[in-house]
């Protein structure tokens, strides 16, 4: 089972930014992990958000735990800045900005 979830504007509380979007996956079957479809989910999901122009900032927060998922959002371009406390505990706060994505598609 796959879980796909997109929240629009205001992800944590003191954001500001409406064109703020959050995102957070799960490829729950373990037979599918570490064959790089998270990461092609990551890059897919990226691009379309930041089809929007209104879109400024994407942003995720895995688990400190969930060393996979960190290296994952690294691959698709984000860069961790910091852990911060959610609801579900301690999480790593990860960003994507999209200065750093049209960065990334200009160099290739």
């Amino acid at each position: 089972s796959r879980t796909l979830l997109l929240e629009r504007g205001r992800w944590w509380e003191e954001e500001t930014d409406p064109g703020v979007r959050g995102i957070d996956q799960s490829l729950a079957n373990a037979s599918q992990l570490g064959k790089g479809l998270g990461t092609k989910l990551v890059r897919a999901l990226v691009e379309l958000l930041f089809n929007d122009p209104e879109v400024t900032k994407i942003q995720t927060d895995p688990s400190p735990s969930n060393l996979r998922a960190i290296r994952c959002y690294e691959k698709a371009g984000f860069e961790r800045q910091g852990t911060v406390t959610t609801p579900d505990g301690p999480a790593v706060y990860m960003v994507q900005t999209r200065q750093a994505f049209e960065r990334t598609r200009s160099d290739a």
